[in-house]
């Protein structure tokens, strides 16, 4: 757990907001379900859209929603014209994606002026029982004063 403080009083809403843009997230039927300030907590329930051909969450979903995740949780902590755009991520896959929904929560480690550093679990959750089947690290990159980056 982290001590970060919001730079901005409406950062859940704003963290929402540009989540909702998103249309791969959209599609894919993820939710932003927890934003506190360096944190937030993505879930994506089980649909054929997000599997593979074994009937495994696609490791492409996982590394999309854990780097949303990410990515939030670092943006949480942003002034209000500041865009974010992932800079790199590695994503260890560590047990079979299975279960009715995954679970994403990405914290920030380093926030700083332009690179902010992350890490992320994904939580396969099946007959109510939770288990890691991911690990993330991820470098972010701050942008200001760019219209067509800001969110």
């Amino acid at each position: 757990m982290n001590d970060f403080k919001a730079a901005m009083l409406n950062y859940q809403d704003r963290v929402r907001e540009s989540f909702y843009k998103q249309g791969m997230m959209v599609h894919m039927g993820a939710e932003v379900s927890e934003v506190r300030p360096g944190f937030c907590e993505v879930q994506l329930p089980n649909g054929l859209q997000v599997l593979q051909q074994h009937g495994l969450f696609h490791g492409g979903a996982i590394a999309a929603i854990v780097d949303v995740a990410g990515g939030y949780a670092a943006y949480s902590l942003f002034d209000e014209d500041d865009g974010i755009l992932t800079v790199e991520f590695k994503v260890n896959c560590i047990a079979p994606a299975r279960g009715r929904k995954l679970i994403a929560r990405g914290e920030a480690v380093k926030p700083g002026r332009t690179l902010t550093v992350t890490r992320g679990e994904v939580i396969a959750v099946e007959d109510n029982k939770e288990t890691v089947c991911a690990l993330m690290q991820q470098t972010l990159m701050r942008i200001n004063e760019r219209d067509d980056i800001n969110g």
